[in-house]
C-alpha cells in the first residue's frame, strides 16, 4: 500500500470511529433505524444533486444489479444491524467485536476474490485482535460482556460490510466510483424509508441543531467522502491489506469515549494501542508507486 493511502485510511478510520459517539448523541432523539435512514438519505440526496458533474460511467447490466445489492446490504441491512447491536449492548463490547470485522472481510476476500493472504498479515490481524481486547480491559474484574443476542446482531453486520469491498471491487474497476456509490446509497435509502420513513420524518422535525450537525458529519464526511475514498484505494490495493486499517477504529474510539462519554482510563489502553500499531506495521506492505502485486489481487 502506498504510504499516502495508508495515511488517508488511518484518518478516515478515525472519523468512522467517531460514528459510535455520534450515534450516542443521536440515540435519545432517533431510533436506530431513523439514524440509518437520515444518515444515508442525506448522503444519497447530496450526491444525486451533483450527478451531472460526477465523473466516470454508471455501472450497467450485471454490475448495476450488484451495485443495488451492495446498497441494500450495506446501507440498509448491515448498518441497521450494527446500530441496533450497539444500542442493545455496551460500547466496550461493541469495540471488541469491531476487531472481528477485518478478519471477516479478509476471509471473504480470500474466498471470493482469491486474494492470497501472507503469513505476516495473519500475524498482524492477531496482534490487532489482542490490542482491541486490551484496549477494552478484557480480563479485568469489572469487565462484562453484553448479552449474546446484542453481540450476534452486531457481528452479523460484518457480513454485510464485507460485501461493500468484495462485491464492489470488480464494479469500480470498470465504473465511476462516485456514480457507483450514489446508486448504492439510493438503493439503500429507498429501502430505509420504506421501512420507517414516516416515523423518521416525524422525528426529524423535532431534531435540534446539534443533532443535525452530527447527521451532516455522518452523511458527508463518513459516508460520501469515506466510502468513495475506500473504493478509490481498493482499485489498487488488495482488500485484505485495507481491512487491517479497520483496527484503527477501536484505537481511536477509546480516547473519544474517554473525552466525550467520560469512560475511565486504564493501563490496557496503552498496551492495546501498542499491539495495534505493531499489528499494522507487521501486516502492511508499503509501495511508493504502482499497484499491489497481481498475486495479492487474485488475477
Amino acid at each position: 500500500m502506498k504510504p499516502a493511502y495508508l495515511a488517508l485510511l488511518v484518518l478516515f478510520n478515525i472519523f468512522w470511529a467517531g460514528t459510535l459517539v455520534a450515534y450516542k448523541i443521536l440515540d435519545p432523539a432517533l431510533t436506530p433505524g431513523g439514524m440509518v435512514s437520515l444518515r444515508f438519505g442525506l448522503a444519497a440526496l447530496a450526491l444525486l444533486v451533483c450527478w451531472p458533474w460526477l465523473p466516470g460511467k454508471a455501472p450497467r447490466g450485471r454490475h448495476l444489479g450488484i451495485t443495488l445489492l451492495i446498497g441494500s446490504l450495506v446501507f440498509c441491512l448491515g448498518q441497521r444491524l450494527q446500530v441496533l447491536g450497539n444500542h442493545l449492548g455496551t460500547a466496550g463490547n461493541s469495540a471488541i467485536l469491531m476487531g472481528l470485522e477485518p478478519v471477516v472481510t479478509t476471509v471473504a476476500a480470500a474466498l471470493f476474490l482469491r486474494e492470497q493472504i501472507p503469513g505476516r498479515r495473519w500475524v498482524g490481524f492477531g496482534l490487532g485482535l489482542v490490542g482491541v481486547a486490551l484496549l477494552n480491559g478484557l480480563g479485568a474484574r469489572d469487565f462484562k460482556f453484553a448479552g449474546i443476542w446484542a453481540s450476534l446482531i452486531f457481528v452479523s453486520s460484518f457480513l454485510c460490510e464485507a460485501a461493500y469491498s468484495v462485491l464492489g471491487k470488480p464494479v469500480v474497476e470498470r465504473a465511476g466510483i462516485l456514480k457507483t456509490v450514489t446508486l448504492a446509497l439510493v438503493a439503500g435509502s429507498i429501502l430505509n424509508f420504506l421501512l420507517d420513513g414516516g416515523q423518521t420524518w416525524s422525528s426529524a422535525r423535532m431534531l435540534g441543531a446539534r443533532h443535525w450537525w452530527m447527521l451532516i458529519y455522518l452523511a458527508m464526511l463518513c459516508t460520501v467522502l469515506g466510502y468513495s475514498l475506500w473504493y478509490r484505494i481498493i482499485r489498487e490495493t488488495p482488500v485484505n491489506v485495507m481491512a487491517l486499517t479497520i483496527f484503527v477504529q477501536p484505537l481511536a474510539g477509546v480516547p473519544m469515549a474517554v473525552l466525550v462519554l467520560g469512560e475511565p482510563l486504564h493501563w490496557g489502553m496503552a498496551w492495546g494501542s501498542a499491539a495495534i500499531v505493531a499489528g499494522l506495521l507487521c501486516g502492511m506492505q508499503f509501495r511508493t508507486s504502482g499497484p499491489e502485486p497481481a498475486t495479492a489481487a487474485g488475477r
